[in-house]
């Protein structure tokens, strides 16, 4: 079977390519909202049913969104039901994301710290990061209390953990080896 990021991957790149010659941003917004709206099991049920036409499911589907009347919009939903990808539209806004960080030349970021962090805190975090990865970073804080202290982040497929928790385990590794 073939894996879901092969099906959503030349949607993503579609989408990308009509929002550069509009606005990537109000497409992002949209992709994010219906990726929302496709995640519902009702939806899951509403795409797979064989008694609905495929103008159905999408005049329900812009109904449910309220997705403008927008003729490109229109048209890459109309696409995704017309070949069955309603479902992928999940997979298909998380590749937009990355396709529109590559070209802004930003990357997201999570910061996981065990307590809150003042906002001079995430600022100084931040610049280090940006100095460090060399681009821009659209930074989301989380707070796990199970790392203890420090703070784990994760950019990327990289992750740098100076928490409490990873030198413990770290130290834990280096014991028992």
């Amino acid at each position: 079977m073939v894996e879901l990021s092969t099906i959503a991957r030349p949607y993503a790149e579609a989408a990308f390519e009509v929002a550069k010659t509009s606005n990537i941003a109000q497409w992002n917004d949209w992709l994010q909202s219906w990726s929302a709206v496709a995640s519902n099991d009702n939806i899951h049920l509403l795409a797979s049913n064989p008694k609905l036409s495929d103008q159905q499911v999408l005049d329900l589907f812009v109904e449910l969104t309220k997705t403008p009347a927008d003729a490109p919009a229109r048209n890459f939903l109309a696409a995704l039901v017309e070949n069955g990808r309603l479902l992928a539209l999940p997979e298909i806004a998380r590749q937009f994301v990355e396709l529109k960080n590559a070209h802004e030349g930003a990357a997201d970021a999570v910061i996981a710290s065990a307590f809150p962090l003042a906002d001079s805190d995430v600022q100084n975090i931040r610049g280090a990061l940006e100095k460090k990865f060399g681009s821009k970073l659209n930074i989301t804080v989380q707070v796990d209390e199970s790392l203890i202290g420090g703070v784990c982040v994760t950019v990327g497929d990289q992750i740098l953990d100076s928490s409490v928790r990873g030198k413990l385990n770290a130290m834990k590794a280096a014991l028992t080896a």
